[in-house]
């Protein structure tokens, strides 16, 4: 089990960023005090994704990407595209169901119907 992901997001971006991660179906939790501000944490079932503000973030990988596996893969494709973001699904594999997304700072995130 991946226990989080962190992701350096620019200060503008980081609301978007947020309802991004909201739409895929990770819930905001808090952040611990000890780390101060400038974080955004969201979870799903004990995994996280950090959002790290950063005034100058390194470009996201063309290729790299966060791969998740919804709850419900049709309710999150239909959560994500309501929320404008664009979503192409991509050729399954394992009989599975896939499609990819980028976020608003330019993260790539695969969406898995199921895991292999």
């Amino acid at each position: 089990m991946i226990q989080h992901v962190a992701l350096e997001v620019s200060p503008a971006l980081l609301p978007a960023e947020g309802e991004f991660w909201q739409a895929v179906g990770f819930a905001r939790v808090p952040v611990p005090e000890a780390l101060g501000s400038g974080f955004d944490w969201y979870e799903r079932e004990g995994t996280q994704i950090h959002l790290m503000e950063v005034a100058d973030p390194s470009a996201p990988p063309v290729r790299g990407h966060v791969a998740v596996v919804p709850a419900d893969f049709n309710t999150a494709i239909e959560r994500v595209e309501g929320a404008g973001f664009e979503v192409t699904e991509s050729r399954q594999l394992w009989g599975a169901r896939r499609a990819k997304a980028r976020t608003p700072a330019g993260h790539v995130v695969e969406l898995m119907e199921f895991p292999p």
